[in-house]
This record gives structure tokens, sequence and C-alpha cells, in this order.
């Protein structure tokens, strides 16, 4: 079951890079964390490239999709989380669960037992006692520092959904690409078309990128966090026995992290009812990997 641990380890480093999103965009925009952030994981990821070579025409393009795909969903998950509490962005994220699932399922034809089902009406659950709670209202300027006193627009809610379901487009392919490259050439040529796409965006709309990027820590946290993450789940995927129904469910436990992070971080409020929101998705984890 080690694969089952690198999906831990992956979840447990993406909880933390939620943490870091936020903080790094106190002190530079969306897109200069972002730029700086891609850039600096393809360095990080450079030392791979003489075992990258050799694939075929076909997955090349299957890789520039799936790259394409997160280069969308950044976007959209950077500017909700700068306008959404980190813990509740965190929970929200599990929406991701049941996009994942379908694609398993209906793609892949992975089946479900009666308690991974039981599993992913736990974790819906849980999701439905969040949502329940989220005080929607008119749209109104938002401040990261106050916006647990205000009311949320659903545009942020909207980004972070869309941003679920093209991460979890790039889960389902991962899994097929895995079956046939290694994590090597996967994590450098989706890196490589992740930074083709940010500079052609940053020629396209004219971005400044500040020096300033070099200085902020969160960004570098950022960087290694992903890395890291990425080259585990990417291995994770190509043992045979991986599935990605479970694997899914497993990711989720990253909204402990942000709970925990919002709270002794960015002292959020209604921590309590989060937590139990959490404790239902967890339990719903627990039950479908039985």
């Amino acid at each position: 079951m080690a694969w089952i641990l690198l999906v831990l380890l992956y979840g447990i480093l993406k909880g933390l890079r939620e943490i870091a999103k936020k903080k790094a965009m106190t002190k530079n925009t969306v897109m200069e964390v972002l730029v700086s952030y891609t850039f600096i994981s393809f360095a990080l990821a450079l030392p791979q490239a003489p075992n990258a070579g050799g694939l075929e025409s076909r997955f090349y393009l299957l890789i520039a999709l799936k790259a394409f795909a997160v280069f969308l969903a950044w976007i959209c998950s950077f500017n909700s989380i700068k306008h959404l509490p980190v813990s509740l962005y965190g929970i929200l994220d599990l929406s991701r669960v049941l996009f994942a699932t379908s694609f398993g399922v209906f793609a892949l034809g992975e089946t479900l037992g009666p308690m991974q089902i039981l599993g992913l009406a736990i974790v819906c659950a849980g999701l439905l006692l969040l949502k329940f709670r989220i005080p929607f209202g008119k749209k109104e300027e938002v401040s990261p520092r106050t916006l647990e006193n205000k009311s949320i627009p659903p545009l942020y809610v909207a980004l972070a959904l869309v941003s679920c379901f093209l991460n979890a487009v790039s889960g389902f392919l991962d899994k097929v690409l895995m079956k046939d490259i290694t994590s090597s050439q996967l994590q450098f040529w989706y890196m490589l078309f992740m930074v083709i796409y940010y500079a052609l965006y940053v020629l396209a709309k004219r971005e400044r990128i500040s020096l300033s990027v070099i200085k902020n820590k969160w960004i570098w946290i950022l960087a290694v966090t992903f890395v890291i993450g990425d080259k585990a789940l990417f291995i994770a995927n190509g043992i045979p026995e991986s599935r990605i129904t479970v694997m899914t469910l497993v990711k989720q436990s990253s909204c402990l992290v942000t709970i925990v992070g919002g709270y002794l971080v960015f002292k959020e409020k209604d921590t309590a009812y989060k937590i139990f929101c959490a404790a239902v998705v967890i339990a719903g984890i627990v039950i479908g990997m039985i």
C-alpha cells in the first residue's frame, strides 16, 4: 500500500501549499506568484531532463493538455483563494472528489464497492453541510483580512469549483500517462509546458513581474512542496494497484491542514464547525478505503 502513503504525502503538502499561496499573495499579485512559482518549480525539475526523452508524439500532446488544464485551474484557484478563507477553500476543494470519481468510474472503468459508495456519500454529506453554512451575499469589495465578517461573492466559490473540475481532468490524465511513461518524463515536460503557457500569457497581457518575488519566501515554499508532492503523486499513479477513486479520497486529507493553518496562521473564525465538516469528510475517506 505504498501508493496510499505517497498520496497521503501529496495531500499534506497540498494543504501546506494552500496556506503558502495565501501568504505569498499578501506580498505579490496573483500573476506574480503564479509566474514565479511556475518558473522556480521548473528549475527544480530540470535535473530530471536527462531522463525525460524518448516519448512518442501522442504523449507530448496529452502532457500539453494536462498542463493547459492545470494552467487554467491555477488561475481560477489563486483568484479564489485570495478572496476566501483558506480553511473554507480547503473544504470546497473536496468537491473534486465528485469529478475525479466520475472520471475513474466512467473513463477508466474502475468499480465502486459498497464501502466506497458509502464513503463517497458521507463525503458529499460533509460538503453539503459546509455549503449551507456559506454566507452568500451581494458582491462587494473584499479584503482577505476582513472576509470572515463579510458576505462571500458566489464568483469565488464558482472559480474554486471550476478549478476542482480542471484538477480532476489533470488527475485522470496522470493515471493514463503513467501507464506508459516515467514520473521524470511527466514532471519535466509538464513543467516545461506550464512555463511556456505562462510566458505566453505574460507577453499577451503585458503583465509586469516585480523582482520582489525573489524575496518572497512563500513562493519558494510553494515551489518546493509542489515539486515534491507532484513527484510522489506521479509515482503513485505509476503503481498498477493504485486506483484513482481511492487516491482522490486520500488526497482530501489536505483539508485538515488548511483548517488548522487557517486557524493558526490567519486567525480564521468558525473553526469548530469547519472541523466538524472536515471530520465528516475524513470519516467518508476512511470508510471508502476499507
